[in-house]
């Protein structure tokens, strides 16, 4: 169980890190975005420190709030099943 965790949030952060360097892409180009619910998701999932670290890396969704401590905490969160499974 403790593997499959790991193996888990390392591939939801990959996930999440290109997906929010798309949309930021997708933003400058003006097409169509990926939705914000979809960037929560795969967060929720155990991507949260992939789209941490996507956030800082690529500048995105750093204004919004609900970002700015939801990811952060959210990692946090997934820091600490890891710790304890």
């Amino acid at each position: 169980m403790t593997i499959f965790l790991y193996v888990l949030v390392l591939i939801a952060s990959v996930i999440a890190f290109i997906m929010m360097g798309l949309d930021k892409y997708y933003a400058k180009q003006g097409h169509w975005r990926i939705a914000e619910r979809s960037l929560w998701m795969i967060a929720l999932v155990g991507g949260a420190p992939g789209s941490w670290f996507g956030m800082i890396t690529f500048r995105h969704k750093t204004k919004h709030a609900i970002f700015q401590y939801g990811m952060p905490a959210l990692t946090i969160g997934w820091m600490i099943v890891l710790l304890f499974v």
